[in-house]
């Protein structure tokens, strides 16, 4: 068997390896596009997409009677392999591309196509049968199949991404509930403000990432509008009349997805608005979880010489000098990818802003960058929740020790002794390093009773 095929395009004929079901077209892509050695395939749920998209498309062409029907069922049958998992590492083309994801398209036309000829008992390459462009991609563009392929690709990911902001949310929770009763002090400015409870603490964390969750519900919801039947720029050129309803119907068939087409076809196909909107949430949701992570770099900051209000745990030797000492390495790399997804966001806008006139050429690197934030959003907030929320306990002494040493702590009083007498002892506590819990106990303006009732945890959940 030969080693080689060769196939013929616009530009002239191409060497392509005869085991391979990609073509001519991926050839040259692979070939141009050496960028980020990130192949598509890195992102399955892109490559099941464009499966189902190009098996709507037969269907649809099917219904329309233009597709011939053992062609139409043996490129539907190519895209099951695809949609079920077959056939991925045949899509090798860089994520990053020129040509407005035109490279994309063909690589799963020429793909599908070779399949489907195997599938009929032909050999690849043989397109007089089987044509990439004028049987799989039939009624269809570049610019209206990539985008919609991102759009169900990135769907599908944020269910996982959305589980695990569930999972982390219900942590913090049930931490919340652990130290409902572990008195210590709220700071501001990274100064003593005045008592609260740790489990206070975390349950505004579980209610901030709680309103996260719901925003990126809202923001999924966008991607169900897509602009399949718009073929070039909106206009349905070479599609059949009613086309986007009719592919539309099967595609959301075929994926359980609530799809329907966009009411300005011409507006869908130019505008990303949809993309920035969810970059934005993955962004906001990534500077939350990143401040959350440096709120317990710092409580757990020492142990000797920090505040050491609560321990992480331990999950690996912190210096290849220092013996003993451990780093909080997980709140520390879910700090770095928070600091990718922001920078990411950035590119899909200035991406987004860059798209002229009828089409957004820059969708590749919007694909990319989304994918990305996604992924590893989802993958670092598995570890935070499975490495480092559920594992950490809470220093009662220390906490307990900084709230009757606090300056702070007088703040808590006004309500009984007034101002006047509270700014008196501050002033006191200040001048003879003492504690504002012993000024008050030794100068007898309150009992040992009062005194505890008033700092009692219950007293602290006031709101």
């Amino acid at each position: 068997m030969d080693a080689w095929r060769v196939e013929h395009d616009l530009l002239g004929d191409k060497m392509v390896p005869s085991d391979a079901y990609y073509g001519v077209q991926t050839v040259r892509a692979m070939e141009n596009f050496v960028v980020s050695n990130i192949p598509i395939s890195r992102f399955p749920f892109f490559i099941q997409a464009l499966g189902y998209i190009k098996k709507a498309t037969a269907l649809a062409n099917l219904e329309y009677r233009i597709l011939d029907p053992a062609v139409g069922n043996a490129v539907i049958e190519a895209c099951d392999e695809i949609i079920g998992g077959k056939l991925h590492d045949q899509f090798p083309v860089d994520a990053i591309q020129g040509g407005a994801g035109t490279s994309t398209n063909m690589n799963a036309n020429e793909v599908i196509a070779n399949r489907a000829l195997e599938i009929m008992g032909k050999k690849r390459g043989e397109y007089k049968i089987v044509h990439p462009n004028n049987h799989v991609n039939l009624s269809q563009s570049t610019n209206d199949v990539y985008p919609t392929s991102i759009r169900l690709a990135a769907a599908w990911m944020l269910n996982a991404l959305l589980d695990e902001l569930e999972s982390f949310k219900q942590s913090l929770e049930e931490k919340g509930r652990e130290f409902h009763d572990v008195l210590k002090m709220g700071r501001t400015q990274l100064q003593d403000a005045i008592p609260m409870t740790l489990g206070q603490e975390f349950i505004a964390w579980a209610e901030s990432v709680g309103e996260d969750i719901e925003r990126m519900r809202i923001a999924q919801t966008l991607l169900y509008e897509i602009n399949m039947g718009a073929t070039a720029i909106g206009t349905g050129l070479n599609a059949p009349k009613g086309y986007a309803e009719v592919v539309t119907r099967h595609l959301a068939l075929l994926t359980g997805l609530p799809l329907v087409p966009s009411r300005n076809l011409i507006k869908a196909t130019q505008d990303s608005g949809g993309f920035i909107e969810l970059s934005g949430v993955l962004k906001r949701i990534a500077a939350k979880v990143s401040k959350i992570c440096n709120d317990l770099r710092l409580l757990s900051s020492g142990p000797r010489a920090g505040i050491n209000e609560i321990n992480l745990p331990p999950m690996q030797p912190g210096s290849s000098i220092m013996p003993g000492k451990v780093n909080p390495v997980i709140p520390e790399v879910v700090n770095q990818v928070a600091f990718d997804v922001i920078g990411n966001d950035l590119a899909i806008t200035l991406a987004a802003e860059a798209g002229q006139l009828e089409l957004n050429v820059m969708e590749p690197l919007i694909a990319f960058k989304l994918f990305t934030s996604i992924n590893n959003l989802t993958n670092v907030l598995h570890i935070l929740t499975n490495r480092c929320i559920t594992g950490i306990t809470a220093n009662k002494e220390r906490c307990r020790e900084m709230v009757e040493n606090s300056i702070g702590l007088v703040t808590a009083l006004v309500p009984v002794l007034g101002y006047e007498l509270c700014s008196e002892i501050a002033k006191k506590a200040q001048k003879t390093e003492g504690s504002v819990y012993r000024i008050v106990l030794e100068e007898g303006y309150l009992s040992e009773e009062d005194l505890t009732r008033i700092l009692s945890p219950e007293s602290m959940l006031c709101i």
